[in-house]
């Protein structure tokens, strides 16, 4: 379901943004509208979606559009043109107390500066929306305090903003955000002015948080590892227009154009491949409840493997059995797997990053099983397709 559609947007900054959009229709460049007729071109022709419960970053070089994009999400700038649905409502033809509604209800905000009050203590600065709102004040230091349970600052509701770090000061902004119970965040380059680690250290917060509460995101950054390590997709922006959409793999392996690729090139492709993204699906595989030895070893002979997963009635894996282990059931005339299945084996879920998996796999004597929350068997990765599959996407073993 789409939470956040947008179509054909346009920003033209200026007096007389019509002569802009009928030069942008004519295929006249950003710079040729700002040389001729003094006019911004802030977002041009863009559209997309974004679906309920994912994070979508918005990313871009300064002066791209990413920031003025996100604004006009919530109206904080009026588009030129086009339209904002959220949850297929547009932006544009809301009315004052409807857009209110929207600005304090369903939508928060969180950017990079930490714009909080200094005479407030941090509970009353996470309970501003709240007070905005007209909420009585218990109620909504109880949500407050929630809010700043969730990003990890229990027992700091009566300091003051200047008793605290660059990371908790923003922590106390996302959780001036969440005590809203928004269901979509707008993050505008809201960790850009963090020190590295604790930068780290935020997003990590977030993708913890994001877990749990399953949050529509916009996040606008200009760090291609941000939006990599946060994004389900990416928008990637140039002189106001989209150049590509896409997840974080596609925008890697198949950049759309030379802006592109420069804009990746120097990324460590292992960081965002998966497991899922390099393991092979196999048929080859034994039905604890049907196949015994034999049945097993005809299966390795067939598809010239000396190991076979083992799952049970609902595509479970159960463990692995080798060819040795299988043939001497078969010499002594068993007809269960049951004794020679090997229960103790490594697996990995297939969102387990590729530059993890050479480690797993360094002393591995079988292929590594790829199995989801429920144990359910989805795939297998051998040490040769690992590499091959890094080599064919640009990544180095």
């Amino acid at each position: 379901m789409d939470k956040i559609r947008v179509e054909g947007l346009y920003k033209i900054f200026g007096p007389s943004p019509k002569k802009a959009l009928q030069m942008l229709s004519k295929g006249r460049t950003k710079d040729e509208i700002m040389a001729e007729t003094r006019h911004g071109v802030g977002v041009n022709n863009a559209s997309f979606e974004v679906k309920e419960g994912e994070i979508v970053v918005v990313m871009g070089l300064s002066g791209s559009g990413k920031s003025t994009l996100v604004r006009c999400l919530n109206r904080l700038i009026t588009p030129t043109a086009g339209k904002v649905l959220i949850d297929g409502q547009d932006v544009a033809t809301m009315g004052d107390e409807e857009l209110r509604h929207l600005r304090q209800r369903k939508m928060g905000m969180v950017f990079q500066n930490f714009a909080l009050f200094p005479h407030r203590t941090v509970l009353e600065n996470a309970a501003l929306g709240l007070e905005i709102q007209g909420m009585d004040k218990s109620e909504r230091l109880r949500l407050a305090e929630e809010a700043l349970s969730m990003v990890g600052l229990d027992g700091w509701g009566e300091s003051y903003p200047r008793q605290l770090s660059g990371g908790m000061q923003q922590r106390v902004g996302l959780a001036r955000a969440l005590a809203l119970s928004p269901d979509i965040l707008l993050m505008d380059e809201a960790f850009s002015a963090l020190d590295p680690l604790i930068r780290r250290d935020m997003q990590d917060e977030l993708i913890n948080l994001q877990e749990r509460m399953r949050k529509t995101i916009v996040f606008i950054s200009h760090d291609l590892d941000e939006a990599l390590k946060l994004g389900d997709r990416i928008i990637l922006m140039k002189d106001g227009a989209i150049v590509q959409i896409g997840t974080p793999e596609q925008i890697l392996t198949s950049p759309a154009d030379e802006y592109v690729a420069r804009f990746v090139e120097d990324v460590d492709i292992t960081k965002v491949l998966t497991a899922e993204s390099v393991m092979k699906r196999s048929e080859a595989v034994a039905d604890l409840r049907t196949d015994g030895p034999r049945a097993a070893l005809r299966k390795m002979r067939k598809h010239n493997i000396a190991h076979l997963f083992v799952v049970d009635h609902n595509h479970r894996l159960v463990g692995i059995v080798s060819a040795d282990a299988a043939a001497n059931l078969a010499a002594r005339g068993e007809e269960q797997l049951a004794e020679a299945i090997c229960t103790e084996i490594k697996t990995v879920f297939p969102d387990t990053p590729a530059q993890d998996l050479f480690g797993i796999m360094a002393d591995l004597p079988y292929p590594l099983a790829v199995v989801d929350e429920n144990n359910k068997f989805k795939g297998l990765i051998v040490r040769g397709t690992l590499v091959a599959a890094l080599a064919e996407r640009g990544g180095a073993a």
